[in-house]
């Protein structure tokens, strides 16, 4: 089994600044392209940004400009910078990613449990 376990996530104030990690452990042969997601209260979930194992981002254009989306390889593990929050940044942030485990011929995803970030103004 693999697991992602996203930290971070907390009370910040409009214009101020937070980075979330998601780390995969588990049966990991190889963590391929890895991203974040988040779902603000009501709505649906929506892509924020996603990164390929050899670090190529791209970014939903909501977040272009403020977010940056960066990794560790060594660590199978995914950040996001965020900058100059928003309140419309208020969501739970979920880490996904497609890994190749051992003894299986194909890659799976997988999601994280989501951490909660919640600007106020």
């Amino acid at each position: 089994q693999v697991q992602l376990v996203e930290s971070g996530g907390d009370l910040v104030q409009v214009g101020g600044s937070l980075r979330l990690s998601c780390t995969a452990s588990g049966n990991i042969y190889r963590v391929n392209d890895m991203g974040w997601y988040r779902q603000a209260p009501g709505k649906q979930r929506e892509l924020v940004a996603t990164i390929t194992r050899d670090g190529s981002p791209n970014y939903a254009d909501s977040v272009k400009g403020r977010f940056t989306i960066s990794r560790d390889n060594n660590k199978n593990t995914v950040y996001l910078q965020i900058n100059s929050l928003k309140p419309e940044d208020t969501a739970v942030y979920y880490c996904n990613a497609n890994v190749s485990r051992h003894g299986y011929n194909y890659e799976k995803n997988f999601w994280g449990q989501g951490t909660k970030v919640t600007v106020s103004s």
